[in-house]
């Protein structure tokens, strides 16, 4: 699925925003980074992923909840071949927070657009909770309340705890399979593929001024979650 968010802001008055890939550098290119610290052949995660049945039930009940971080570790790195110990914390190492996209998140804020995260928790980590709290009037973290993206659930939640109709949101996801359901809701939807890209396709969206926008987040932190 390809971005499409509103021209002009029309009726759009919400911003539901993934972390992990959008709020932060890319998770696969952390993966790739801890493929090649471990040895592991280059996407051995993807083709794990893709072919293992196991794998994708085990991400899924993680980010559900189901799973403590613990029994996650000790099952995945069995079937990647590794070691289990701090397992999800070397597999995000590499993602950073994205200073220019948590600029744009504020400044729409601030400008009256209602915010929500909604992500897709890898573990217990706890999310920079004083960023959170500054860049957003609602958060749904997966893991936390039992349903995970794409499911179309998650994003009428997110809606909800914003006091909007789906159809006055829009929603922002590098992840394409996880924005069908959020257009077929009635919401704008923007692939992320680069902070600037990214950002232009809000304006559009919101008619919101981002021009001063650029390197005033919050972009030295590891980002622990997807």
């Amino acid at each position: 699925m390809t971005s499409a968010p509103p021209p002009g802001g029309q009726g759009r008055r919400g911003l539901l925003i993934d972390f992990g890939g959008v709020l932060t550098t890319s998770v696969f290119a952390s993966f790739a980074a801890f493929e090649q610290a471990e040895g592991l052949q280059r996407l051995a995660i993807a083709r794990l992923l893709r072919d293992d049945p196991r794998a994708a039930a085990l991400v899924a009940t993680l980010e559900t909840g189901e799973a403590d971080d613990a029994s996650f570790e000790a099952e995945f790195a069995a079937l990647l071949g590794v070691a289990p110990q701090g397992l999800i914390r070397r597999l995000l190492r590499g993602a950073r927070l994205e200073p220019d996209m948590i600029a744009a998140v504020r400044a729409l804020r601030r400008a009256g657009v209602r915010t929500a995260l909604v992500s897709n928790s890898w573990g217990a980590a706890s999310y920079p909770e004083e960023l959170l709290s500054d860049l957003f009037d609602a958060v749904v973290i997966s893991g936390q309340v039992g349903l995970r993206k794409p499911n179309p659930a998650i994003y009428r939640m997110a809606a909800e705890k914003l006091g909007l109709d789906p159809a006055e949101c829009v929603f922002v996801d590098d992840l394409p399979n996880n924005l069908g359901p959020a257009a077929r809701l009635g919401m704008g939807v923007i692939r992320h593929t680069t902070p600037a890209a990214t950002i232009a396709e809000l304006v559009a969206a919101f008619g919101v001024d981002l021009s001063s926008v650029g390197g005033r987040g919050l972009g030295t932190d590891p980002a622990p979650s997807a």
